[in-house]
Formats: C-alpha cells, sequence, structure tokens
C-alpha cells in the first residue's frame, strides 16, 4: 500500500512505549501507515524535515474554547498584570465607543485585587469610567465577578437582595449596599441580564469557536475537551464539522449546574438533546460539575478551615456545591446514559467527596464511564492512591499552580504549609494514576502546553516573573510531562485509540517543533514552539 504523505529525515517521538522513536511517517487517509519510509506512489507528497522533531498532536483536557475565542473577538482584554488604575483606564477607552447604555463586558483582573476592588469607592469609580453603563468583568478564575452600579440594577441586585446558594454579594460593611464584587453564583443573575440585551448571533457563536480553535492549532493542540458548554456552543461545534470546518477532535462536557456561566439549558434537559450535536469530531461525552468554588474567596471546600478572617471566623472550611448523594445520584444518571463526567475541585474535601461519590457507582457496576477530578490542587495523602484504584483521572492545569498571581492569592488565605502543597504530580504518577494535561484557557493566558510541561518539569513559572518554586519533589520528567499533554490526555477524554501518540491506525495528528525538547535545557523548555499542526494527515497551521 503506498502512502499519501511521508515525513523522511525526522526525528519523531512517537509517545508509545513500544516504539518511541522513528525517523519517518507515512500518512495514508488521514491516518498513520507506518513509522517506515515505505513505497511511493505517483502521487505520493515526500516531505523532507531536515531532521525536524515531530511528535503526537498536544492534547488539552481542559479548555473553554469558545469563551476564548467570543473574548479575543467580542470583549475587552486586560493582562493580571494589570492594577485598578489601569482596568479603569480600559473601561474608560472601551466604553466611549459605546451607545449609552451598551455592556462593557472582558477580564480577567487578578484575584488579588478582590480586597481592592469590594470598596464601593472602587465601584463609583468604575462608574465613572464607564460613564454609567453596565460593566461586568471577570477574575482569571472566571469565577467571580466585578460590575458597575448600572449592571446591578438591570440584575435587579440590591441592598436587600439574600446570597443565593453557593455565592456571595460582597457587601459595604457600614451600610450593607453591594460594593459590586460578586463571588461565584452571585454573579449568574449579572450574566442573565448581559443575555437579555447581549447575544450572539450563531454566526458569531461559530466565529467565536472557529477562532478559539485556530489558536489552538497555533500552539499545536489537535483534541481538546470543552470544560462547560452551552447549547450554542454545540451547535457552532456541529456547523463547523458539518462544513468540514472542525480541524480537531473536540469532547464537550454538558453543564450538570452552573454557578457562573448562567446558560440555558442545563442538567437533564441539556443531556436530553446533546446527542443530535455528534457529529465526525465531536462528541458530546462528558457532564460538567461544579462541586466547589476557588481557593483565593474561600468557595474550595477544604478538609481544614482557611486562615482566619473577619467575614468567616477561624472554622470556614468552604463547602460543596450539593451533598455526597446528590453528586453520586449526577455520575449514575450520566454513566447509565452511557457519559463520563468531568468534576471541579479545588479544594482537598471536594476531591475526597468525588472519590467517595466514585467509589459508591463503580460498586454498583459502572465500571466503563470516565471519571476526572478537574484541577485537584489539593489532595489529602490519603486519596492519593484512590486515583488509580478507582480508575479516576487527574485533570491537572499546570500553568496555574506555578509561581504566579493565583498561588499568591491562595497563599492569603491558606496557611503556608498547605498553601505550598499543590499538585502533588509526583505523587499521583507513582500511585498509578492517570494525569491528563490541561489549559483551563482563557483562564490561563493561552492554552500554550509548553507553559505546562515547563512548569510541570522544574515546578516554576515559565515566564521567570515569579521566583521561586512550588513543591520542587513533584516534579516529573520530561517523557512524563509530554505524556501527561497528549496520550494520557487523550485517554482521560476517551480518546486514547484515536489520537494521542503515532502508531499505526491512528489520527495523523502531529506537531513539528523548532527545537528537540529532550536536548534542551528544562529552562528553556517554554520557549519550544510549534512550527506546523497536522490534523488528520492536513496541514492546519504553519509558523511563517
Amino acid at each position: 500500500m503506498t502512502a499519501d504523505l511521508i515525513l523522511t529525515n525526522a526525528t519523531v517521538y512517537t509517545v508509545d512505549g513500544a516504539r518511541p522513536w522513528a525517523s519517518s511517517l507515512a500518512i495514508k487517509d488521514g491516518r498513520v501507515l507506518s513509522l517506515e519510509d515505505i513505497e511511493r506512489g505517483p502521487n505520493t507528497e515526500v516531505v523532507d524535515l531536515d531532521g525536524a522533531f515531530v511528535m503526537p498532536g498536544l492534547v488539552d483536557v481542559h479548555n473553554h474554547h469558545a469563551l476564548a475565542g467570543r473574548a479575543a473577538l467580542f470583549e475587552l482584554n486586560f493582562g493580571l498584570d494589570a492594577g485598578l488604575d489601569d482596568i479603569l483606564a480600559a473601561v474608560r477607552s472601551r466604553a466611549a465607543n459605546l451607545g449609552p447604555d451598551e455592556w462593557v463586558v472582558g477580564g480577567a483582573w487578578a484575584s488579588t485585587l478582590v480586597s481592592t476592588l469590594s470598596k464601593s469607592s472602587a465601584r463609583h469609580a468604575l462608574d465613572e469610567a464607564a460613564g454609567g453603563r453596565p460593566v461586568m468583568l471577570s477574575d482569571d478564575s472566571r469565577h467571580n465577578r466585578w460590575v458597575s452600579s448600572r449592571a446591578l440594577e438591570l440584575a435587579g441586585v440590591t441592598d436587600t437582595t439574600p446570597d443565593p446558594t453557593g455565592g456571595e454579594i460582597v457587601r459595604d460593611p457600614a451600610t450593607g449596599e453591594p460594593v459590586g464584587v460578586l463571588l461565584e453564583a452571585a454573579g449568574v443573575a449579572v450574566e442573565r441580564a448581559l443575555s437579555e440585551t447581549r447575544t450572539l448571533t450563531a454566526e458569531q457563536h461559530v466565529a467565536a469557536s472557529r477562532h478559539g480553535i485556530g489558536t489552538l492549532h497555533s500552539y499545536g493542540v489537535t483534541a481538546f475537551q470543552d470544560a462547560g458548554v452551552s447549547a450554542d456552543i454545540l451547535g457552532a461545534l456541529k456547523s463547523l464539522d458539518d462544513a468540514g470546518e472542525l480541524h480537531a477532535w473536540v469532547v464537550s462536557s454538558l453543564l450538570i449546574n452552573d454557578p457562573i456561566f448562567g446558560f440555558d439549558p442545563i442538567g437533564a434537559p441539556l443531556l436530553e438533546v446533546a446527542g443530535q450535536y455528534r457529529s465526525e469530531h465531536h462528541r458530546p461525552d462528558f457532564v460538567k460539575i461544579f462541586l466547589d468554588g476557588v481557593p483565593p474567596t474561600r468557595t474550595a471546600a477544604f478538609l481544614e478551615p482557611y486562615l482566619p478572617d473577619a467575614a468567616h471566623g477561624a472554622c470556614h472550611h468552604g463547602a460543596t456545591t450539593m451533598p455526597g448523594d446528590e453528586l453520586a445520584g449526577w455520575l449514575r444518571t450520566a454513566a447509565a446514559a452511557g457519559l463520563s463526567a468531568k468534576v471541579h475541585c479545588t479544594g482537598d474535601a471536594s476531591v475526597r467527596a468525588t472519590l467517595d461519590a466514585v467509589e459508591k457507582v463503580r460498586g454498583e457496576g459502572f465500571t466503563e464511564a470516565r471519571f476526572q477530578v478537574a484541577h485537584g490542587q489539593f489532595v489529602h495523602p490519603d486519596d492519593l492512591p484512590r486515583f488509580a484504584s478507582l480508575g479516576v483521572a487527574a485533570d491537572i492545569s499546570p500553568f496555574l499552580w506555578v509561581p504566579g498571581v493565583i498561588p499568591a492569592a491562595i497563599a492569603e488565605v491558606l496557611p503556608g504549609e498547605r498553601a505550598g502543597r499543590m499538585q502533588p504530580n509526583r505523587s499521583l504518577l507513582d500511585e498509578g494514576a492517570l494525569v491528563a494535561g490541561g489549559s483551563d484557557w482563557p483562564v490561563s493566558e493561552s492554552p500554550n502546553a509548553w507553559e505546562g510541561i515547563h512548569g510541570l518539569v522544574t515546578r516554576q513559572d515559565p515566564t521567570g516573573t515569579f521566583p521561586g518554586a512550588l513543591w520542587q519533589e513533584q516534579a516529573i520528567t520530561l517523557a512524563e510531562a509530554v505524556e501527561v499533554f497528549t496520550l494520557a490526555a487523550a485517554r482521560a477524554m476517551g480518546l486514547g485509540d484515536v489520537t494521542g501518540s503515532l502508531v499505526p491506525g491512528k489520527s495523523a495528528d502531529f506537531v513539528v517543533l523548532d527545537r528537540d525538547p529532550f536536548k534542551t535545557d528544562p529552562s528553556a523548555l517554554v520557549k519550544t514552539k510549534v512550527t506546523q499542526t497536522w490534523f488528520a494527515g492536513h496541514r492546519v497551521y504553519h509558523r511563517a
């Protein structure tokens, strides 16, 4: 059998233990045919790579591609280094080109700004910058909002509005009035008010997904799991695939509960219609459950208490969004429908609750469903071996825990000996767990897997901005880190037989790099660049 395409004179790293290295790659009908320079036909294209490094396309087990595309195309963007004055200047510039009651939407402000923004004076400054317009700005976790007085008015949030379940309206301690910072579910009312006057068209949703996927291609990502989709996002993905434009393997996560996005429908009604959006490259195969919030705002659920503060006292642990029986019920419902589950857990108590629920469901005979603990920054040592024994994948986002803004914010609310013990990746791998890499983009500023790989190997900030290392003993090897962002991630999302490694029969998804990472100093891994991205045997990105 002759190949359609043969890459020769290459350094091919396959991420296949049986044959990790090759010098050629032959492709037929979009799949890997051979790792040899086989017989050529009259129409075979031959590409001499002059020794360039080739590896499987990168796999991102956790991102929000459409939200990232929407933000890039339709929203105000400012970096995590922006202070209050910088944010106000950006809002003022954006508002100058808007109508009198048009929304200013964007982000992301750093978690370390919570106390700065939690003042009525900050909200008044935001009102002035926006010219009285409604404003909604997300934080770096995308779980929390800072909004203007007009946005509070449109959302019906007043001095007497009670805190919603799973959320908090931060108030001025002297007057009781909302200061404009809305934690977790408290922001949903504003999201819904926004959707009443600022709804994207179907074409704009398609544009957002297209833009997001194009950005992923530029970083070598050929397969990903969107960690929380709306019906609009599902429709956009199917439209792209039906048009022959979806050049990636996409797994979608259907929201069971929604403390932050304000999507509708969610839960059972969304599960009922999701099947109609399935296509060749799009698999709505997971549900997504938010089991807690995030540590910087004390909404993550922990086994031991946070540091004392005036608002929560000395015994605040955070709380899960639902009791264990309800969580197990949703996992059971999903498994019975042939679906798997991703559960957002950022505190060790929510991780344990998820493992307990999985243990119950596994014991009832649901052995085929895949389960993921998403983020899992903090895991009690007693729970480490349970990941492997229960078949639970650790969906990790190393972009978010190397020294930086978010760890600094966490260090303000947890005792030092606990705050620094995040992401026990070495221990998870040693216990036999499946560890899968995700960017959580746009929570991370880019979906560049080499930032994550750099962090996994060095436990240091890839940008060099923040000194030191976080829990150096949990560093893993480069080969392990590459597998985390290829085959392991593919397996975690149910695509291990399709992509993630270069073996005959799998989709011909691969990248060409500007260097051999195995010959690169670990401190320079983040400098690795993708020069070409190929999906199913077709080039979808070429670096100019």
